[in-house]
């Protein structure tokens, strides 16, 4: 059965080829955005994928690269988190987690490849726009990009999913170009799935 994921591009060892222009993307996102990913954890990677059979053998596949540490219904749909064993490492970055969503109902990505990043940003709020404020008060040269970012394409979203069970408020800020995403939030997705487990 995985000769289907090799035919789609999405087994994880083609996954983990494709890797370094994605990165190289998301590098040239975060200096619009003027946020020096070096300095920060980024906390998990993602995939996009459309359909959910595939979605299964993925989930199939990624278990021999990891622990499958949360399986959780946000937005209607199942998302299964993998703890890397040992961590996916990139450049300085040691990558502790994958996110795998099944596809939502309805909506088709243009691609199915790796989607967003996920970087913790420490700041307080609890909700979106209040978590947004203070980051912009605590980084000035982010707040001035801020404001550029139509002209340069860069879709801005803010939300604050939330799965059953979890505790902790963990905002997210969302920024959309060029087909990939980079999210910044407060705590780290380890943080939050151990809040389900009243870790918090």
């Amino acid at each position: 059965m995985s000769d289907l994921l090799y035919q789609a591009t999405l087994h994880p060892q083609q996954m983990l080829t494709n890797i370094a222009p994605f990165m190289e993307k998301m590098k040239q996102l975060a200096q619009l955005a003027h946020i020096e990913l070096q300095d920060f954890q980024i906390d998990h990677i993602a995939l996009r994928i459309n359909d959910e059979a595939l979605a299964e053998l993925a989930r199939a596949a990624w278990g021999e690269y990891g622990e499958e540490i949360s399986s959780a219904q946000i937005n209607g749909r199942p998302i299964i988190v993998f703890q890397f064993h040992p961590p996916l490492v990139i450049e300085t970055w040691e990558i502790e987690c994958l996110e795998l969503p099944y596809p939502v109902q309805g909506k088709r990505y243009p691609e199915q490849n790796w989607e967003h990043i996920e970087v913790v940003i420490p700041a307080s709020g609890d909700t979106a726009p209040a978590y947004l404020d203070s980051l912009m008060k605590r980084y000035p040269n982010m707040a001035k990009a801020w404001s550029q970012f139509d002209a340069l394409g860069v879709n801005v979203k803010l939300s604050s999913p939330q799965g059953a069970g979890e505790r902790l408020a963990n905002p997210t800020i969302a920024l959309k170009w060029q087909g990939v995403t980079l999210k910044i939030h407060p705590h780290s997705l380890k943080q939050v799935i151990e809040s389900e487990r009243g870790g918090q």
